[in-house]
C-alpha cells in the first residue's frame, strides 16, 4: 500500500511538472512575443523620424529654392541690360575725347543723367559692378583678355579694365574682361663662360 502511495504521490508530482511545462512555454512565447513587437514599435519609430527628418529637409530645400528663384530671377534679364549700360559708357567716353564739340553738351548731360538712373536702378535690384581696377588677379571675377609688362604695379594685379564686371548680389552675372600685370620672374642669368 505505501508503494501504491508512492506511485500516486509521483503521478500527481509528474502530472503537476507537465501541467508547469504548458504554462513556462506560453510565458516564454508571450514574452518573445514581447520582444517581437518591441522590436518592430521601434523599427517603426526610427522609419517614422527618418520620414520626418526627410519631409523637413525637402520643405527646406523647395523653400531655398523659391527664395532662389525669387533673388535671382532678373538674372538674364540684367545681363541683357548691361549692353545698355556698356553702350551708355562708351557714348560718355566718346564725348570726353572730344572736348570741342560744345554743340552736344545737351545730348551727353541726358546719356549721363539716363546712365545714373539706370546704375541706381540695377542698384537698387542687387547688381554692383566689380571693382576690379588694381586689384589682384581673381579668375572667379575676372577674365584675362591679355597681359602686359607694368613696372610698378604689383604681379598678377589688374592693369586695366576692358568692360566692367557686376554681381548678383553673390553671384557673378558677368565677369570683369581685365589686363593683368605678368608675374614678375627673375632675369635670366647670363651664360658663364
Amino acid at each position: 500500500m505505501a508503494a501504491q502511495s508512492n506511485a500516486i504521490d509521483q503521478a500527481d508530482a509528474n502530472e503537476t511538472v507537465r501541467g508547469s511545462e504548458p504554462d513556462r512555454a506560453s510565458e516564454v512565447a508571450k514574452n518573445a512575443s514581447k520582444n517581437d513587437l518591441a522590436a518592430e514599435n521601434a523599427s517603426l519609430r526610427e522609419r517614422l523620424m527618418r520620414a520626418l527628418a526627410e519631409t523637413e529637409n525637402t520643405r527646406r530645400q523647395g523653400d531655398r529654392r523659391a527664395e532662389d528663384a525669387q533673388r535671382y530671377a532678373i538674372t538674364n534679364f540684367a545681363r541683357e541690360l548691361l549692353e545698355v549700360v556698356d553702350n551708355l559708357h562708351r557714348a560718355i567716353e566718346a564725348r570726353a575725347a572730344q572736348p570741342d564739340m560744345a554743340e552736344t553738351d545737351g545730348l551727353v548731360s541726358g546719356v549721363v543723367a539716363t546712365d545714373q538712373l539706370l546704375a541706381k536702378l540695377l542698384k537698387r535690384f542687387g547688381v554692383e559692378p566689380i571693382n576690379a581696377l588694381n586689384a589682384p588677379f581673381d579668375p572667379a571675377k575676372h577674365e584675362a583678355v591679355m597681359e602686359v609688362d607694368a613696372p610698378g604695379k604689383s604681379p598678377r594685379s589688374v592693369a586695366e579694365v576692358l568692360e566692367d564686371g557686376y554681381m548678383l548680389h553673390d553671384r557673378l552675372l558677368r565677369p570683369a574682361r581685365v589686363v593683368v600685370t605678368k608675374s614678375q620672374s627673375s632675369p635670366p642669368q647670363p651664360a658663364e663662360p
